[in-house]
């Protein structure tokens, strides 16, 4: 199987948790699609995309959804249950 089709997460339940806990932190933090799209510089179909699943979220885009939510990439790719993030290297 070449790279490209290797799934980053394997369990298609696991994948439709990291979508949601993506969705609920920012519910949780009364802000809308647009409001999120505007922090990360795209538009807000694109947020919308990743949010449902239809696009895969880039590394870059997780770094700044993790630091706006305070929380950790693995936290928001459901690896960890832990939503304390880490502690940054200095």
């Amino acid at each position: 199987m070449p790279i490209r089709d290797i799934p980053l997460l394997h369990n298609w339940v696991e994948v439709i948790r990291m979508y949601d806990r993506i969705r609920n932190m920012r519910e949780d933090k009364d802000m809308t699609q647009a409001q999120i799209a505007a922090y990360l510089n795209i538009h807000q179909t694109t947020y919308s995309d990743y949010e449902i699943g239809n696009l895969n979220i880039p590394v870059p885009i997780l770094d700044k959804l993790a630091d706006l939510f305070e929380t950790s990439i693995d936290y928001l790719v459901n690896r960890t249950d832990e939503k304390k993030p880490y502690s940054r290297k200095g």
